[in-house]
């Protein structure tokens, strides 16, 4: 027997009508904003329409068809009153369903983690709006992946890609990863992938690390564009990671062999030559990248370039936030006026540059900046900015000084962009200069550093760290 609500309406019918209210309010929107922009008024009532088709789900009012959700491997099962005039409007998964069934109850089998949240999922269905926590984020993503609900979707996609920094007891980071590489979520699994890659050192320090997959862990160790604090700590933290997941052997061995050993300070190399039982082990299996490490710690690099190609990876540093490698550095009002800063950095990664420093000089304007209006230094090799008006922010980063030793070096440089997302500071942005210019053309593009809640401030100030990374260049070919 069909129910009734409100005065005797038939339920189907008060039913149909909420729904083609809402069908025609989407349709006509755009007339009606533009009546509104003449002479008419818009009542919008939508808030109340939406309580009243929460109140039909909650009492199953005219439900005409009822959803049995079986949960797979147990005895449990939600049975969920439900109309197949709002389930076929908003899923055509749902409309295969209602069109194929033999009576009034549609079975479905769903994982434990799915039935839990299956009500809410529901709920979404008649009022587009949905309640999400982290431990909940991929079970509904998945519900709405299965029944074709593409908005909610979307929806979860971005809630997902935005709380990447969230605390969780046991990380959630690389658990999204792995379950966007499964469905082919490659917004979602490009998130993940550059979060992880650039937020490493707090990653390698928490516990998820125990839990990354083989295949991302090789993935991220072939990554240039890595930030964290040195290649020790990323060596530390996969000694740690073996460990524990006690890999096969050609696993270890593949991820021994991604490691940067030309960028460890021979110092450290001895040491772990000494001390880690994981290389003593495997010894003979990087026997070979050691070996070409201490040469270049102990060769000029125009010598080494002579006889090996030194655009190699083992020769390629990643972005180290070390001393030794740049610096950070915090503008407080940046939208005050122009601010320029000096820093040191070693010549080179190898050993026999590590003693010689360059000097640099970072520029920032709030402001547009043309190429003939650029900074100009004076004998002491202070910054003598020049004042614009209007533009966009713009960074520049020079030497202060040029030095025969710069011969067969590029200097790629690298300004990293620190923000603060619920509660935690992670890298925002990550703008890298080409070998042969001095700025960054799309630096800051985007940013709003005029409101104090800007994405890009942290506390009003802007955080950024420099980071110069030296390349040695094949210089002659060696004659066989």
């Amino acid at each position: 027997m069909v129910r009734s609500c409100g005065q005797g309406i038939p339920a189907w019918v008060y039913v149909g009508t909420l729904l083609l209210l809402i069908h025609s309010a989407t349709v006509r929107g755009a007339v009606l904003k533009q009546e509104v922009s003449s002479e008419a008024t818009l009542l919008n009532h939508s808030m109340s329409l939406v309580e009243r088709m929460e109140t039909l789900l909650a009492l199953g009012n005219g439900s005409d068809v009822t959803l049995r959700v079986q949960t797979i491997n147990t005895d449990e099962v939600k049975v969920i009153p439900a109309h197949s005039l709002v389930l076929t409007l908003q899923s055509d998964v749902f409309e295969e369903l209602m069109l194929s069934r033999n009576n009034s109850t549609v079975v479905l089998r769903e994982t434990p983690d799915c039935a839990a949240v299956f009500d809410k999922f529901v709920r979404y269905l008649y009022c587009g709006d949905v309640s999400v926590r982290l431990d909940q984020a991929i079970s509904l993503h998945r519900l709405a992946s299965k029944y074709h609900v593409w908005g909610l979707q979307q929806g979860l996609t971005q809630y997902m890609t935005q709380h990447l920094p969230s605390d969780s007891p046991t990380g959630h980071v690389i658990g999204w990863y792995n379950y966007a590489l499964h469905i082919g979520d490659a917004v979602l699994r490009d998130s993940c992938l550059q979060y992880l890659s650039w937020n490493l050192s707090s990653v390698l320090q928490s516990g998820e690390w125990g839990s990354i997959s083989e295949d991302l862990l090789l993935s991220l160790l072939q990554r240039s564009d890595l930030i964290l604090q040195s290649e020790l700590e990323l060596y530390e933290a996969l000694e740690a990671w073996i460990s524990q997941n006690q890999p096969v052997s050609s696993t270890v061995e593949s991820a021994l062999r991604a490691v940067r050993y030309g960028m460890i300070p021979p110092q450290h190399l001895f040491r772990l030559q000494k001390q880690s039982l994981l290389l003593q082990k495997h010894y003979e299996s990087i026997r070979d990248l050691l070996y070409l490490a201490f040469q270049f710690h102990s060769a000029s690099p125009i010598q080494l370039a002579k006889y090996f190609d030194v655009n190699c990876s083992i020769f390629t540093p990643r972005n180290y936030l070390s001393t030794s490698w740049g610096s950070p550095w915090v503008i407080n009002s940046p939208t005050r006026d122009d601010r320029s800063f000096s820093f040191q950095t070693q010549l080179g990664p190898s050993g026999h540059d590590s003693i010689k420093r360059v000097t640099w000089n970072a520029l920032f304007s709030p402001r547009w900046l043309p190429l003939n209006a650029r900074s100009t230094y004076t004998e002491l090799g202070a910054m003598q900015p020049t004042r614009t008006d209007g533009g966009r922010p713009r960074i520049i980063v020079t030497p202060a000084t040029s030095s025969p030793d710069f011969a067969g070096v590029s200097f790629q440089k690298t300004v990293i962009v620190m923000a603060k997302q619920l509660g935690k500071v992670v890298v925002r942005h990550v703008f890298n200069f080409h070998q042969s210019t001095e700025e960054a053309g799309d630096f800051l593009a985007d940013a709003d550093l005029q409101r104090r809640a800007s994405e890009y401030l942290i506390d009003s100030s802007l955080h950024l760290h420099i980071v110069i990374k030296p390349l040695y260049h094949t210089l002659i070919v060696a004659r066989k």
